[in-house]
């Protein structure tokens, strides 16, 4: 009996005279411990990796957060100085994907810019700067060396009723954290918004016609799932999901104790 692997986005980063593509440890953290998972990191190769044969080899694909933002140029705006920085290599290889697993039935779980990339991979756009239009509050984490700081649960959200997530948390209000500056602006057409903040932003989709669990959060619960049960929720959630996915393919999973 073996455990759901979990196919994980990566960042391409230049450090130690070296590039590398990496995640961060918190999400891996949580796919471990929270969702019970294996988590699977996949290059950012884009199309000189076999996705499809990726794919069919995995039980859930999990999009971590990120502070690249997706190139405009997807959307149909021109990419600025401002709107960065970018990683066009993770948008080659997260956009198919992401469409990949919703037409395989794979359970998605895309958190921060994995949520923005799913909005753009099914015809969505992106608000950027939010914190400066009309009516919007800052979404923006505290100017902080601290990292809990930053990432403390300090904003309110409603999730909708009759949603995925409301079966998750229930309708009503939560307390997330929040740490971004982008937004969904125009949302893709097979997408529906889970739950929105107090000044209408939207905080979480999902895919409307998916036959698996496919939601995106704005938020990141990956940073509290040990401590916070709303951040652990949504992990177990997916980890259930990517179970049955394994189990009706026959590779089983290790039982909860």
């Amino acid at each position: 009996m073996t455990k759901p692997l979990v196919a994980v986005s990566t960042d391409v980063r230049q450090f130690e005279n070296y590039t590398w593509h990496a995640a961060p440890r918190q999400y891996l953290e949580a796919a471990v411990s929270a969702a019970g998972v294996t988590p699977v990191l996949v290059p950012s190769f884009g199309e000189r990796l076999d996705l499809e044969g990726l794919i069919e080899r995995v039980d859930g694909v999990m999009l971590t957060g990120s502070k690249t933002n997706v190139d405009p140029a997807l959307y149909g705006l021109e990419a600025t100085e401002e709107n960065g920085p970018y990683d066009r290599d993770r948008d080659a290889t997260t956009i198919p994907l992401i469409r990949l697993a919703i037409a395989r039935g794979v359970p998605l779980l895309a958190i921060c810019r994995g949520l923005q990339e799913l909005n753009v991979a099914l015809g969505g756009t992106l608000d950027s700067e939010i914190q400066e239009m009309e009516g919007r509050i800052d979404h923006r984490a505290p100017v902080s060396d601290d990292q809990d700081l930053r990432f403390a649960i300090r904003q309110k959200v409603e999730i909708k009723p009759g949603t995925c997530l409301a079966g998750v948390f229930g309708a009503g209000e939560i307390m997330i954290n929040s740490v971004h500056r982008q937004a969904v602006g125009r949302l893709g057409g097979r997408l529906q918004v889970e739950a929105v903040a107090e000044d209408g932003t939207v905080e979480a989709v999902s895919v409307i016609d998916a036959s698996a669990f496919a939601v995106g959060v704005q938020w990141h619960p990956e940073y509290w799932a040990k401590s916070d049960d709303n951040s652990a929720r949504i992990f177990r959630a997916f980890g259930e999901a990517a179970a049955a996915h394994a189990a009706a393919r026959g590779r089983g999973r290790i039982a909860a104790e």
